[in-house]
């Protein structure tokens, strides 16, 4: 199966009574393992889940925290990229070159990269450690 079969396969299960906008991931960690997460509202908006945020925790879940590869999909007129929070949860996990496939259910897609996403991300090394 492709990343981006299972991300159109797990868009399906979305929990989504209020928006009715489904979103499906999924992340193919270094071992080759797909890792596949749907959005989740919550009728407290905030309280939702992103699809890319529940692949992820599936990865980390089964012992894996190295993406080597990203799909997203869901029903829109042009490819959703990803919110600003799961683009930094993408570059926690990910590399600057990693690949990102966003899709449409119609058949647009958009290729890109972590790095291209997040410019200027935040990471490890901006946490200097008094001594």
């Amino acid at each position: 199966m492709s990343l981006l079969d299972a991300a159109r396969e797990v868009r399906e299960m979305a929990y989504v009574p209020y928006s009715r906008f489904k979103v499906g991931a999924a992340v193919r960690g270094a071992s080759g393992a797909i890792y596949r997460g749907c959005n989740v509202e919550n009728v407290a908006y905030p309280e939702g889940t992103c699809a890319e945020a529940g692949a992820i925790a599936a990865m980390v879940a089964a012992g894996e925290t190295e993406l080597i590869e990203v799909a997203v999909i869901a029903d829109s007129p042009s490819p959703v990229p990803p919110c600003g929070g799961c683009r930094q949860k993408l570059a926690e996990f990910g590399r600057h070159d990693t690949p990102v496939l966003l899709a449409t259910t119609e058949g647009g897609t958009l290729a890109t990269t972590v790095g291209e996403l997040l410019p200027g991300r935040f990471d490890a090394g901006h946490m200097a450690r008094a001594e």
